[in-house]
C-alpha cells in the first residue's frame, strides 16, 4: 500500500471509530509506529486530522455553537488564564476592542481599573458589566442582533468599525486550526472580524486549546494575520511546534484553577 493509499485508509478508519491509538493503526496497517506518525503529520499538514495524545482524530467541522449561557460554563478556568494575560496587554489610555465571546467577557472585572480606557464592544454582556463604571467611555457598534451570542453582527457592524481607531482588538473564535486559521459557522460574523484586523494598531485572538482542531464553514483569517494568539498551555506539543514552524505568534498560559 502506497502512502497515499495508507491515509484515505487512516481517514475511513477515523470516520468509523472517530479516535485511534497509534497502536492500533500499526496493527491494522502492519507498518511502524514511525510510518504511522508520519501519515499522521501528512494529514495534520492537510488539516484533515488532529493529534491527541497517543493517537489521532478527525478534524471536526463546526455546524453550529453552543448559546451563549451554554459556553459561559465550559472551559471556565482557562477563559479566566487567557483573559488575564489578555489584560495585562491594555494600557491607560487605550482604546480597545471586545470581541463577542464568553472569553472576553472574563477580561472585563480585570480591565475596570485601566485609566482613561476606551472600550468599543459588539458584546450586550459587556456592556452591561461597564455600566456600572462611568470612567471608562463605553462604545456598542450596533448591528443586526444575534440572539443566541448576545451580539451585533453583520455589515452595519463592520461599517461601524470602519469608523474608529482601535489600539487593541481581542477577537474570539469558536474554531481555529494551523491551516484553515480562525474559522466560525456564522457568515454574519465574518465581515465585522476581518474589519477589525484592518482598523486595529494590535489584534490578538483570545481563543481556548479545546477548540483548535475544529473548523467551520467561513474563514476569518489565517492565524499569522493576527499579531498574536493567547491559548492555554494543554495545546499538544506537536501542534504547539507546527504552529511555531508556520511563524504564528502564540502565547501560551498555565490554566487556572476553578
Amino acid at each position: 500500500m502506497i502512502p497515499d493509499q495508507r491515509r484515505e485508509h487512516i481517514l475511513k478508519l477515523l470516520q468509523e471509530r472517530h479516535v485511534l491509538s497509534i497502536n492500533e493503526l500499526t496493527s491494522m496497517l502492519s507498518v511502524s509506529h514511525m510510518t504511522v506518525r508520519r501519515d499522521i503529520q501528512a494529514l495534520e499538514n492537510d488539516g484533515k486530522v488532529l493529534s491527541v495524545t497517543g493517537g489521532v482524530r478527525l478534524a471536526a467541522r463546526l455546524k453550529s455553537e453552543p448559546s451563549y449561557l451554554a459556553k459561559a460554563q465550559l472551559e471556565v478556568p482557562a477563559k479566566r488564564a487567557i483573559a488575564r494575560e489578555a489584560a495585562g496587554l491594555v494600557r491607560e489610555n487605550f482604546t480597545v476592542y471586545l470581541d463577542a465571546g464568553t472569553t472576553t467577557l472574563q477580561m472585563v472585572p480585570m480591565l475596570t481599573d485601566k485609566v482613561g480606557l476606551t472600550v468599543i464592544t459588539n458584546d450586550f454582556n459587556v456592556v452591561g458589566h461597564l455600566m456600572e463604571y462611568p470612567s471608562i467611555e463605553l462604545i456598542h457598534t450596533g448591528g443586526v442582533v444575534s440572539h443566541p451570542d448576545h451580539s451585533s453582527v453583520g455589515r452595519f457592524t463592520a461599517e461601524f468599525l470602519r469608523q474608529v481607531n482601535v489600539d487593541l482588538a481581542f477577537i474570539a473564535s469558536s474554531s481555529w486550526d494551523a491551516e484553515r486559521g480562525s474559522t466560525t459557522p456564522s457568515e454574519a460574523k465574518v465581515i465585522a472580524k476581518q474589519e477589525l484586523l484592518r482598523i486595529a494598531s494590535k489584534s490578538v485572538l483570545v481563543v481556548d486549546s479545546t477548540k483548535y482542531g475544529k473548523f467551520g464553514t467561513f474563514r476569518v483569517a489565517g492565524l499569522k494575520e493576527f499579531d498574536l494568539i493567547i491559548t492555554d498551555d494543554r495545546l499538544q506539543q506537536s501542534t504547539v511546534d507546527e504552529l511555531v514552524e508556520r511563524e504564528v505568534r502564540l502565547k501560551l498560559v498555565g490554566t487556572e484553577n476553578p
